[in-house]
């Protein structure tokens, strides 16, 4: 019998009647050695149970090689960690997550294949899915209650209702689950609409809802639906996401804390999402695509109970408060926040133009019309095309099907424009100097689309380009990953007289690590790397104006900043604060 099981209304743990409350901390958006202070916070606030999303993405990042499970996508250790501080998991491994994150968790390399259909029984999706599974179930079982673990009940799929309505799909995922020896309690979670509801459930799986107000309504729609057994909120939304050029999202403590106190009244559990939100390190974040391309931004903060950085915010002490009215509170007092670096000014006085290294950095592949980042095998980064343009005298350079997701273009080096995707951008009035001028594009995939019919969408230039209506052929494609820059030859530089894409590196000195924020006053858009970790991205365009540094990337002594400025700046420094700025709020 599987240790959570359920009753005409409610759960029941190993036989006793349970009440989930739970948080959402996403394992892969927290550095490794912050894993067991998170954990321990969720205890200390009430959580009795902690909720994780599975990147298949960043888990299988190449179909034949072996699964990825090490630093920050160590599950095994983060479950260990979680069964250590007394806490229960709900896992959702997807395959689809959603999550703003990249391509909603769905590898590139499966959605590159011409004509599959995601989220579907096409056998080309199901069968990869298989393979997956048969990688990660393994190990995982160990940890699973039944093993004595802390796993009590997966997920089948995300938000399935609001996608598609192949139930062939979701059993094959069931049994799938089944067949590789998941005894636990299974469930599903969908928008608290019948219609979305009726599509993602399966009989005789738990139906769980996702809304973040008018909760009284939410759980009547979820009981209209499953007459009887537990009900759950299995996203209780506390805040929200921002989109690079909106504003910053939140939610008042007072409000958020109203509605939990009323779902728990109403003996209904519940999953706060977020709990602690977390960073989108690297190139890993998200976007929504309906009108328009919305890229997600580097921080994950979410207006959570737990800040970006990990210190208890207003939410937190009032969801504590909340917590225990209904069930035990740990008699600790509340975590202090972390201690934070003194501000310093860190100077970059050594410097590396990109374009001309890309042949150093990456091999080009030789083709008649730009190849999308899909055929150059390239999940996340940039890409960057070279040509010649034969005329020369002014004209319209055309980029057919567009770009994604934005496109910076140099005429013998020197930048004449930017094509961006939100914008639907394809043509680019500009000055040939002389025939035989080369042409340099370089692409910057701003996150997959990871909600809606989009997910898959193609990255890269994403077909011929034109001067005037005469094709542009001969191009150089070089997939530029940037996983690692030691091939990057920095020299020493005094001015700036140039605005083009560059590398910029310059040392600091700290005592003793201490979590920081990273400001760039003066430098337009980019990424940035600490000591090799790569922070993420950067733009002035905001609301995001700094990035999270993580104590554990720091060290005593010496350390390296490194920048990828794509716009040129006359700024030589950076600073590190202890203050995060993530924009202003939406009103």
């Amino acid at each position: 019998m599987p240790a959570l099981t359920t009753t005409s209304d409610g759960f029941l743990l190993h036989g006793e009647p349970f009440q989930i409350v739970s948080g959402a901390m996403h394992y892969f958006r927290i550095h490794p050695d912050q894993w067991a202070d998170r954990l321990r916070k969720a205890r200390l606030m009430g959580l009795n149970t902690v909720e994780t999303y599975v990147p298949w993405n960043h888990h299988q990042p190449d179909p034949d090689g072996e699964l990825v499970l090490d630093g920050i996508l160590d599950l095994p250790r983060y479950l260990s960690l979680a069964r250590a501080e007394g806490l229960h998991v709900l896992l959702r491994p997807g395959p689809f997550i959603c999550a703003e994150w990249d391509g909603g968790g769905l590898p590139g390399w499966l959605l590159a294949d011409p004509g599959i259909r995601p989220r579907t029984s096409d056998p080309r999706f199901t069968g990869a899915i298989d393979r997956y599974l048969d990688l990660l179930m393994p190990a995982l079982r160990p940890h699973m209650a039944a093993a004595g673990g802390a796993v009590i009940a997966v997920q089948v799929e995300n938000e399935y209702g609001a996608y598609g309505d192949d139930t062939a799909y979701l059993k094959h995922l069931e049994q799938g689950f089944r067949d590789r020896g998941v005894e636990e309690l299974l469930f599903t979670c969908d928008q608290v609409d019948p219609a979305h509801l009726a599509a993602g459930g399966l009989p005789g799986v738990l139906a769980t809802g996702t809304f973040g107000s008018r909760v009284e309504e939410g759980l009547a729609t979820l009981r209209a639906h499953q007459g009887d057994g537990p009900l759950m909120c299995a996203e209780y939304w506390i805040g929200w996401f921002d989109h690079w050029g909106g504003p910053h999202h939140t939610r008042s403590a007072a409000d958020a804390a109203a509605g939990l106190d009323r779902m728990l009244s109403a003996g209904a559990s519940v999953n706060i999402y977020m709990f602690h939100g977390g960073t989108n390190f690297g190139f890993t974040n998200g976007a929504n695509h309906k009108h328009a391309y919305e890229p997600t931004v580097t921080s994950y903060d979410y207006d959570a109970a737990l800040t970006e950085c990990g210190d208890p915010g207003p939410k937190y002490h009032a969801f504590r408060e909340v917590i225990a009215r209904h069930v035990p509170v740990p008699d600790e007092p509340a975590p202090a926040p972390s201690p934070k670096l003194a501000p310093l000014s860190v100077e970059l006085d050594r410097r590396a133009p990109l374009l001309p290294l890309a042949s150093a950095l990456a091999a080009p592949l030789r083709a008649d019309d730009p190849a999308s980042m899909d055929a150059l095998g390239l999940a996340a980064g940039y890409a960057l095309y070279r040509s010649v343009l034969p005329a020369a005298g002014p004209g319209l350079l055309r980029f057919e099907g567009g770009v994604g997701d934005r496109a910076q273009v140099f005429v013998d080096g020197a930048p004449v424009g930017v094509l961006e995707r939100e914008r639907h951008d394809e043509t680019l009035p500009l000055v040939v100097p002389r025939p035989g001028a080369t042409v340099e594009v370089l692409v910057e995939n701003m996150g997959g689309v990871n909600y809606g019919p989009r997910i898959g969408a193609p990255k890269g230039l994403l077909g011929p380009v034109t001067l005037d209506g005469a094709p542009v052929r001969g191009w150089d494609c070089h997939p530029l990953a940037l996983g690692g820059l030691d091939a990057v030859p920095f020299e020493r530089s005094d001015a700036v007289t140039d605005f083009v894409p560059a590398f910029h590196h310059g040392t600091f000195q700290v005592a003793e690590p201490a979590d920081a924020f990273l400001a760039l006053p003066g430098w337009t858009k980019g990424q940035a790397w600490v000591n090799g970790f790569h922070l993420g991205r950067y733009w002035n365009r905001g609301p995001q104006q700094t990035l999270y540094v993580p104590a554990p990337v720091l060290r005593a002594g010496a350390n390296e900043l490194v920048l990828l400025e794509l716009h040129g700046t006359t700024a030589r420094r950076a600073a590190l604060t202890d203050t995060p700025d993530l924009g202003p709020e939406a009103e």
